[in-house]
Parts: structure tokens; C-alpha cells; sequence
């Protein structure tokens, strides 16, 4: 998902540059970067540090939050579990006997590695 994350952020950074008539160079100087890092930075490569987002905003004229705009309907995201399933499951696993709470362990752990897996 960060992948997807930096990749927006990097698109949303090239259309405010292109609109603004910038080029990549100019808004590295901007920023205290080279040009290649903004390259990078625009095809979601490397990895956009806080402070250097906060630059970004500023030599772009737009708040940090510019780029986050539209992430919402890009990226589907997938609910946690509730406080209360978590401490639901917490006390029914330490309800079990020591047999099937080591069951459900290896269990867990097996779909755990298999969902990393896929």
C-alpha cells in the first residue's frame, strides 16, 4: 500500500509543478534537493520525508495536505479489527485449554505467512 501512497503523492507533486510552470530543476533548487530526487520523487521511487513534503508545499504553494486529497478513492483500505473483537478474541483464546489455544496459534500464525506470501 505505501508503494500506492508514494505514487499518488508523487503524481499530485507533478501536476502542481507542471501547472505552475515549474520544472523539475526549479523546484529542486526550491527545496534544496537535485533534480533527479524531484524525478524520483514524481514516479513514487523514493519515499517523500515529512520535512521535505513540508518544502515541497511551500516552494508549490499549496498545504501538505494537497497531496493527500484523492488518496481516499485511490487506495482501498482495509479496516483493523475493533477494540472490541481484539478483546473479545483475547479472552475466548485465553478461555481454551492449553491444546486448542496452541491450535489457534499455529493457525494464525500459518494464515499470517500465507496472506504475506500472496
Amino acid at each position: 500500500m505505501s508503494d500506492e501512497i508514494d505514487f499518488h503523492l508523487g503524481k499530485r507533486m507533478r501536476r502542481r509543478r507542471r501547472l505552475l510552470g515549474l520544472t523539475q530543476q526549479q523546484l529542486a533548487e526550491a527545496c534544496g534537493v537535485r533534480f533527479q530526487q524531484i524525478q524520483k520523487y514524481e514516479c513514487g521511487a523514493n519515499r517523500v520525508s515529512a520535512a521535505r513534503l513540508w518544502r515541497i508545499s511551500s516552494a508549490l504553494e499549496v498545504p501538505v495536505n494537497y497531496f493527500f486529497e484523492g488518496l481516499n478513492d485511490e487506495i482501498a483500505v482495509v479496516p483493523g479489527p475493533t477494540r472490541d473483537e481484539s478483546a473479545d478474541l483475547v479472552r475466548t483464546y485465553h478461555a481454551l485449554g492449553e491444546r486448542p489455544r496452541r491450535r489457534l496459534l499455529d493457525l494464525a500464525r500459518n494464515l499470517n505467512r500465507d496472506s504475506n506470501a500472496a
